[in-house]
């Protein structure tokens, strides 16, 4: 085989990430090299999942190719970076999946091994980092910041001018007050924001808001 690809968690998220992690490899590669897709786990249970391989970490590794790539369909973004950090280790190379339904205008900055789902859209002059999980209906605006290792959940709206730092989780149809050029809105380092809020004002690092407007969560 020239090219493998391999995709890391079978679970929800990789599954609904593999249809069009498959068509868009197929694009790159213009049906013209030997290829094959895999999910991996650590501990496979099966022989496949939705009718695709499923292989464990070792067994992709001892595969012969050419070239290998990968991806990491998982939440926990601490375990994307240490699982990026091994593959690159090992001579893998990271590869971006982005939906064909997915929309992405000019002068952006996007990092490698990014998920792009289908009906999200980065517009005009963002930059992103490394490892960027966008999932379905949810957007980047312009001239955004976009740290390594975040995680959009589906229908975040995030408006012009806000820095996210890196492993900051932003939940199921949070929405984010626009900045500005001078004073961007910044959500730090680790932060949550939860599912829903409303987020007016910036978020301290390794904080969690919940809310309309958010702020901090106080457990009762």
């Amino acid at each position: 085989m020239k090219t493998v690809l391999g995709v890391y968690g079978a679970g929800g998220f990789g599954r609904e990430v593999m249809p069009f992690a498959v068509e868009y490899l197929s694009a790159i590669t213009q049906m013209s090299f030997s290829k094959q897709v895999y999910f991996i786990e650590t501990n496979p249970q099966a022989k496949e999942v939705n009718g695709v391989p499923l292989i464990s970490e070792q067994e992709f590794f001892n595969l012969e190719c050419e070239e290998r790539l990968f991806n990491i369909a998982i939440a926990d973004s601490k375990a994307r970076e240490r699982i990026a950090n091994e593959c690159i280790s090992k001579g893998a190379k990271p590869f971006s999946l982005m939906s064909p339904d997915s929309t992405i205008y000019d002068n952006n900055d996007i990092g490698e091994g990014a998920i792009i789902c289908a009906y999200s859209t980065v517009t005009s002059n963002a930059r992103i980092g490394k490892f960027f999980h966008s999932n379905i209906y949810s957007y980047v605006a312009h001239d955004c910041i976009i740290g390594d290792f975040v995680t959009f959940a589906p229908r975040v709206c995030c408006n012009g001018n806000v820095h996210v730092y890196d492993h900051a989780y932003i939940g199921t149809g949070a929405t984010i007050k626009q900045g500005t050029s001078s004073k961007p809105l910044v959500i730090g380092e680790g932060a949550i924001v939860g599912m829903g809020a409303v987020v007016t004002k910036d978020v301290l690092p390794h904080t969690t808001v919940v809310g309309n407007p958010a702020g901090i969560f106080k457990r009762i």
